[in-house]
């Protein structure tokens, strides 16, 4: 156990410095591949919904399902740390290919059933909460930890530069073919992360924990999270502004469709407007930690968003509603490397999947219900209604950013 855990130390303080850090740069570059794929059914997903059933209610139950295994998380977390992290994303990666895969398919095919898209949404999101939580473990032993901060902007980078070309490229794809021909790209892409992460070495996992329970991982995850302010703080403000975002997220595609009328090649352009605006805000980042602390950065971006989200449910202009998704991408992907980072510089290394997985269960639990509240609201009053109130809880959430410790964290 000893030599496992020494090994794992020696991997972390081994790792080459950022500029030449190839094995970090492949994972990202495996990362970035599959985000491609991911906008792209995110954009295909509500309009196969609106094929199949033409109403925001069935919207929300996809979205419930596939925010459902967030409850898993605390699970989740134990294998992260009690397996081998490159055979989880491996796992992850074969499993999301081959649903959304079979799921394009059956639709291109006009077989697909509401049921089948239920499932998929539910597995879909189990894999994916599986592999962001290995993902989260893994990357502080690619990187050197004074690095942490620059892999995490990158990372958020390149995501968003995913949101930024990915809408558009699936809106054209909608347009000219079929919304299930975007679901094999995202099967392929998915494949091809695949490839990318079964290239690289991670380091044995430490056995050491293996002995005890899992329960007695699960407490200790928690009870960590719960010592430390600014992670614990972090996640409560996070897990009201999600419950908000969620609301708004749902029924947007819907929004933009049904109730402005836009196409869905102009709905690609749009998210893709916003795109562009997150790559920014995501490498503007480390730019900012040398100016302001984390409080700061977390309170003004949060307030920002959470307004824009406001104001997105009054626009019905296609300019005035790119700019509103704009500083929303914009403030949201300043956030994300903050938050990612202060959870991993102030977690060890054998607790990071389940620090992870904790922080993700508090942050995420309120998904599920305001996805199947988005749909409800937008059945029975509008989807501007569902926008609107998710703007306003946003915003509210920021206020707890304010908290003492982060001022410091």
């Amino acid at each position: 156990m000893n030599n496992n855990r020494l090994e794992f130390d020696e991997a972390r303080g081994s790792q080459p410095e950022w500029r030449r850090n190839y094995p970090a740069f492949r994972f990202i570059s495996g990362n970035v591949i599959s985000f491609f794929g991911d906008q792209i059914y995110l954009l295909a997903i509500p309009l196969i919904v609106l094929s199949l059933t033409n109403s925001p209610l069935a919207m929300g139950v996809v979205a419930f399902l596939e925010r459902l295994p967030v409850l898993l998380q605390p699970w989740l977390g134990v294998l992260a740390d009690r397996l081998s992290r490159k055979r989880l994303l491996l796992a992850c990666d074969a499993g999301r290919a081959f649903i959304v895969g079979c799921t394009g398919v059956l639709f291109i095919n006009g077989e697909l059933m509401v049921w089948q898209l239920y499932g998929a949404a539910f597995f879909m999101g189990f894999l994916t909460q599986l592999y962001n939580t290995s993902q989260f473990a893994a990357i502080p032993y690619l990187v050197r930890e004074q690095d942490l901060e620059k892999a995490n902007a990158l990372n958020t980078g390149f995501f968003q530069t995913a949101v930024f070309l990915g809408p558009g490229l699936g809106g054209v794809v909608v347009s000219l073919f079929h919304p299930g021909y975007a679901l094999i790209i995202n099967s392929i892409s998915f494949i091809a992360a695949w490839c990318t992460v079964k290239s690289l070495s991670f380091p044995r996992m430490d056995a050491s924990d293996r002995q005890k329970k899992v329960w007695e991982d699960i407490k200790e995850g928690f009870q960590y999270v719960f010592d430390r302010k600014p992670i614990l703080y972090t996640n409560a403000a996070m897990m009201l502004s999600i419950f908000g975002t969620t609301l708004f997220l749902t029924v947007m595609v819907f929004h933009l469709k049904a109730a402005i009328g836009l196409s869905a090649a102009s709905i690609g352009l749009l998210l893709s407007i916003g795109g562009a605006a997150a790559i920014s805000g995501a490498l503007l980042t480390p730019v900012l930690k040398r100016k302001w602390n984390y409080q700061q950065i977390l309170f003004t971006a949060s307030a920002a968003g959470g307004l824009s989200i406001a104001g997105f449910s009054f626009t019905a202009s296609f300019t005035g509603l790119a700019v509103m998704n704009a500083i929303g991408t914009f403030a949201a992907s300043i956030q994300t490397p903050c938050i990612i980072t202060i959870r991993q510089k102030l977690t060890p290394s054998r607790l990071l999947g389940r620090v992870q997985a904790t922080s993700r269960l508090i942050s995420w639990i309120s998904m599920p219900a305001a996805a199947l509240l988005a749909g409800f609201l937008s059945e029975w009053t509008s989807t501007g209604t569902a926008i609107l109130t998710g703007g306003v809880i946003t915003t509210v959430a920021s206020l707890i950013y304010l908290h003492p410790s982060l001022k410091t964290a």
